[in-house]
This record gives structure tokens, sequence and C-alpha cells, in this order.
């Protein structure tokens, strides 16, 4: 089954063209993000939401605690189930977004996480948290002769595997026992240059802050969740969070997030560049949602003919 993939950095504009092509296609969407998971992170994650949701129906949006994690490998299976559901109902199944562990995860399997077990993890989490960034990546390096980088967090994760099952996290990855079939994806690839792609982050950081980003921040904290959380470790949160404890706010915090969106962003191109394995259709995210829309859905229906 060949399913139309929608991918691009943070900012391209993925949401905007996913609702213009429902207006060509009968489509459902499943969203590819791995913040977009988390309930009550709507602002910061820029989930669908209003017509957009009215216009395409979403799976994998706001249905997991901020205080749970949610691999890539568990994504690849609900993944896998929404769109096989969405196909029965004789509707055509849109992948978007921009997490690419997710999409590997999807088309190409992901390891069977071992047994890591409960309080021994759970004081090595402590401990890794701990850890500064930098430090965290050279050990992850040293212990992973796979880990192709990816900030702190990913650091984390490959020594949390490492050491508590023994084995690298990429070799696990790399014997992958699980996988699901018939699932080719095509993609549909969204690019600006980077002064483009800047302009963009800035005003929609601007518009998010506008929005009541610290105040979906604040009310998440406050029931609750520790600042900590999986939810409140994305880009934004993470300064929001910041500010919240004592670290200006204003437009520091707003060059803050920004400065960390766009770093963020040059991963994702860097991942794109290099990591999508299949066919890749580039296109030009200046251009208007409802063009791109439109050589979306063409270039999808002639590779689906042939």
């Amino acid at each position: 089954m060949l399913v139309p993939v929608l991918v691009g950095p943070t900012g391209s504009g993925k949401t905007a063209v996913a609702t213009a092509l429902g207006a060509l296609l009968p489509l459902e969407a499943v969203s590819a993000d791995s913040r977009q998971v988390y309930r009550g992170l709507v602002v910061g994650t820029a989930a669908p939401a209003g017509d957009d949701l009215a216009s395409v129906p979403y799976h994998g949006v706001g249905f997991l605690d901020p205080r749970e994690r949610y691999s890539a490998g568990r994504f690849g299976r609900d993944a896998a189930a929404w769109i096989a559901q969405i196909a029965a109902r004789g509707r055509t199944p849109l992948v978007v977004g921009g997490t690419g562990f997710y999409l590997r995860a999807l088309f190409e399997g992901l390891f069977e996480e071992p047994d890591l077990g409960g309080p021994r993890r759970e004081r090595l989490r402590a401990w890794l948290r701990s850890l500064p960034p930098a430090e965290a990546v050279r050990w992850a390096r040293r212990l992973d002769p796979r880990f192709a980088g990816g900030g702190a967090q990913r650091a984390q994760r490959a020594l949390e595997v490492a050491l508590l099952s023994g084995r690298p996290l990429g070799r696990l990855q790399a014997e992958a026992a699980w996988g699901p079939t018939g699932l080719r994806p095509w993609y549909a690839l969204l690019t600006l240059d980077r002064a483009a792609l800047r302009e963009r982050i800035g005003a929609r950081t601007r518009a998010m802050l506008a929005g009541g980003w610290v105040a979906e921040v604040r009310a998440t904290l406050a029931a609750g969740v520790p600042p900590d959380a999986p939810g409140l470790s994305a880009v934004g949160y993470r300064e929001i969070v910041a500010h919240l404890g004592g670290a200006p706010g204003g437009p520091e915090l707003e060059a803050a997030i920004v400065a960390a969106t766009v770093r963020y962003a040059k991963r994702q191109e860097t991942w794109f560049r290099h990591q999508l394995r299949g066919p890749v259709t580039r296109l030009d995210a200046l251009a208007p949602a409802p063009a791109l829309a439109r050589l979306v859905a063409a270039g999808y229906r002639a590779a689906a003919e042939e």
C-alpha cells in the first residue's frame, strides 16, 4: 500500500497544506509529530484545531498524558493500526509530521525494547538528567558507535538502553524484530531556504506567545505535571518552564525559543536530506498552501497508478 507522507521542518506549513489537501482527497491524517501526542499542549505544538480538524480528521493528536513517554516503536505500531482503519473506511491515510524516527519506525520498523526494569531505570534516569548535555552526548558516542546525535534527550535514551540492557541502542535498532509490512511511503517534502525558515519560525513563535503559550505551560504545571515531564521537554516548552522558574521573559524568552527552534529545524532538514527512503517530491514551501496541495495530490495519484 502506497501511503502519502507530508514532511518538512517545523514551521514549513505542513498543517496548512494538509488542510488544503482535504478538499482534494478523502483524507484522514496520522500525525507523526512527537509533541502533538500530548494532551493539553496545543498552542506550543501547533496541533491542528478548529478548521484544520473540520477539514481533515487527525489520529495521534492530544491523547497522551504529558507525564508519559511515547516511543517511536509505539508510534509505529499505533500508526500502522490507524492507517489500516482509515483504508478500511475507503479513505486515504496521510501521514503528516517532522519526527524522523517516527517515520522510520512506521515504514522500516524498530527493535522490540528489552525489559529495562523499574526502580533501577528510574534511578538511572534521575542521574542522566543531571548530566550536562555535552557530557551525555560524549558518553552516548562512546557506548554506542552508531549514535548519530540529535541532542541531549536522544543521548540519554542511548545511555539508558546501553547501560541497562548491555547492548547499544544502534545495534538493537539494526536488528529490528518487527515492522509493518505492505506500507510504502511517498514523500512530499516541504523545503525553504534558511532565511525564510527563520522568518517563519520567528513569526510563529510571536503568534504562539501572544496566543497563550506561557499560560498553557503554567496551567500544565499547576495540574501537577512536573517540569521535567516528557511532554514539557520539547523545544519552546523547556524555555518557558525556565522562564516560569525565574529566567527572563519578554524579548529574551522569544529570542531563546526562536534560536532553539531554528537549531531543531536544521537537524530535521539534515535528517530528511539523508534518511528518507522512498520516492521524494520536493516542494517550495513559500508557494500558497492550495497550490502545494494540488501538486501533492497530482504527484501521489500518479505514483499510485504506476
